[in-house]
């Protein structure tokens, strides 16, 4: 067994990369800044991560992050259970609880599909999306994928998997700007994405 130690500082830039579009540079000042100006705020840090770690679950429903077997939005009387809306990331159900212009319930994918950056279909959630939709009452699907590359792959196979299904099917109107996330947009333009979404399947 190697009794070499660890150099601690570069263990931490190297595990601060794990974060999205964050490079050698970025994780350096991130690392710069815990360790030289805000020593309790990266202890906090370690704690709310491990209290998440602990804690934080998936919806039995929805697939969003929550600490119960379900979270509020499924369990909400209010909601309308027969139109459901699939979007890529919980932070995406915020944008749409922001612009209150859903009122029935979602499904989160946790991702999404690129081939050409080798995301394939093990990035979301399809099994759980299938799970939840059998013996549901839902009658609407609105597909809520952003306007990328990567969104509009995610679209096109969600909209052949339901292709057979005795659903409407519909997708947030093209009026959302061009390679945009839904957590960026503001909450008039989603609203209106949303009331003027585009029909791409009905069945009878």
């Amino acid at each position: 067994m190697s009794n070499k130690k660890i150099d601690a500082y570069a263990n931490l830039i190297k595990h601060l990369q794990i974060l999205p579009n964050v490079g050698v540079k970025t994780a350096q000042r991130m690392a710069h800044t815990l360790l030289q100006h805000n020593r309790q705020g990266a202890a906090d840090l370690v704690q709310a991560i491990e209290l998440a770690l602990k804690q934080v679950n998936h919806c039995q429903m929805c697939n969003t992050f929550c600490e119960d077997a379900l979270c509020g939005i499924c369990t909400n009387v209010q909601r309308d259970p027969t139109r459901l809306m699939i979007v890529h990331m919980p932070a995406d159900v915020a944008a749409m609880e922001a612009a209150r212009c859903h009122d029935g319930l979602y499904f989160v994918l946790m991702g999404y599909v690129n081939p050409t950056q080798n995301m394939d279909l093990s990035q979301i959630a399809l099994e759980k999306l299938v799970a939840r939709l059998s013996d549901s009452p839902v009658q609407e699907i609105i597909i809520a994928t952003a306007f990328t590359a990567e969104g509009d792959a995610t679209a096109y196979i969600l909209s052949e998997l339901l292709k057979q299904q005795p659903y409407k099917v519909s997708r947030l109107a093209r009026g959302m700007p061009l390679g945009s996330e839904l957590e960026y947009v503001d909450a008039g333009t989603l609203a209106q994405a949303v009331y003027q979404r585009n029909l791409l399947q009905e069945h009878s």
